[in-house]
């Protein structure tokens, strides 16, 4: 297989990149302003420049020059521009086109026009196809089609793509050499236990780096996340405050703070604040406050405690083998922030078919006999 040379725009701590390293994809750099996240890619990416540049004015082939690579060696621009602008969790009141966290974008657009790589891939959250009655989404491609770009569009359920969590995300996928398409969904749906049942048992305070695995793998999904590594890292359970402690204790696996005593329940919580994992649903959005138990249904369904951030990263579908750096708080940014890697595995098998200028017609008939991608 041809090694195609991938630039991660707004990079954050590399899930875009990491997933398409694993199907063999070389990732030449990423470039973010966030420093802990930007120390983490480096760490996992030993072959990539890791840059901290502000892109959203530069002139790219400028910053090509100054990172040391050669634009015409780029086959593929990945990113996610900041979103924050798009995000439900905004309130509809405070959102506006002109916000400068909805203009990000065109930075990204800018690299694209002077790079021209054959493959582009932009992640956003789901919002962005219909925001202001889908401005910007049509805007993105047609913008793209403009330059000779072929452009797919799709919320992505993460829930149906192996990832076992719920995650809606929409993905713009444009080629100038062969048809973009997207990976078939999966028949069956991974719960968040499924993810995490084979991890060492840690209580509050417990768990170090390097510490190695008690059980074996139950599932595919696991063995998927243990491939390439022979002990864990960041799974350290962090020590609750006692009334903390008093609400997890409460209540039973998939039950929150509603289900709680009155005199343990927070005025003016939300239904999942608190909330303990189910053994059998799919996991709830892994979000940056991942590291607060009351943020969430954040809490483990057997110990009593929140997540670690490596069973927060293991639902997110990091492999065992990407270490996160810093503080417990940073590692959660990262992870929330993130897209998930296992996801961009899959569809790294339909970039490398436009890469090889195959259409839609030839994913249909022969990817399954190739193995290509999984049902």
């Amino acid at each position: 297989m041809n090694s195609y040379n991938v630039l991660d725009l707004f990079c954050g701590c590399g899930g875009m990149s990491w997933g398409l390293s694993k199907k063999g994809f070389n990732i030449i750099a990423g470039i973010d302003i966030w420093d802990v996240a930007l120390k983490t890619y480096a760490h996992n990416h030993k072959n990539a420049k890791a840059i901290n540049m502000d892109i959203t004015d530069a002139k790219p082939l400028d910053v090509m020059r100054e990172i040391g690579v050669d634009p015409e060696t780029v086959d593929v621009i990945i990113g996610g521009p900041p979103c924050q602008g798009f995000s439900k969790n905004v309130p509809a009141s405070w959102r506006f086109l002109e916000d400068p966290r909805n203009q990000l974008y065109k930075a990204y657009l800018r690299f694209v026009e002077e790079i021209k790589p054959k493959v582009v891939i932009i992640e956003n959250v789901a919002e962005i196809y219909n925001a202001f009655n889908g401005i910007v989404r049509e805007e993105i491609i047609n913008t793209l089609r403009d330059w000779g770009y072929k452009v797919e569009v799709k919320i992505i359920n993460m829930s149906l793509y192996g990832i076992p969590q719920k995650r809606r995300r929409c993905f713009f996928f444009a080629s100038r050499v062969g048809s973009p398409s997207f990976p078939k969904e999966c028949d069956h749906v991974l719960s968040g236990w499924d993810a995490i049942s084979d991890l060492p048992v840690v209580n509050q305070g417990e768990g170090y780096d390097g510490m190695p695995y008690t059980f074996e793998a139950e599932n595919d999904y696991q063995r998927h996340m243990r491939k390439d590594s022979q002990s864990l890292y960041n799974h350290v359970a962090n020590i609750m405050k006692p009334t903390q402690t008093a609400r997890i204790s409460s209540i039973g696996p998939g039950q929150s703070l509603k289900d709680m005593p009155p005199e343990l329940q927070v005025k003016g919580g939300y239904s999942g604040a608190y909330g303990r994992l189910d053994y059998t649903s799919v996991a709830p959005t892994i979000t940056r406050w991942v590291f607060h138990i009351g943020s969430g249904r954040f809490a483990h369904p057997r110990e009593i405690r929140g997540f670690t951030m490596r069973e927060a990263a293991r639902i997110q579908s990091f492999s065992d083998d990407f270490h996160f750096l810093g503080s417990r708080n940073e590692q959660a940014g990262q992870i929330g922030n993130a897209v998930p890697p296992y996801f961009m595995e899959q569809l790294a098998d339909n970039i490398i078919l436009a890469l090889e200028g195959k259409g839609e017609a030839y994913q249909q008939l022969d990817l399954f006999s190739y193995g290509l991608v999984q049902s």
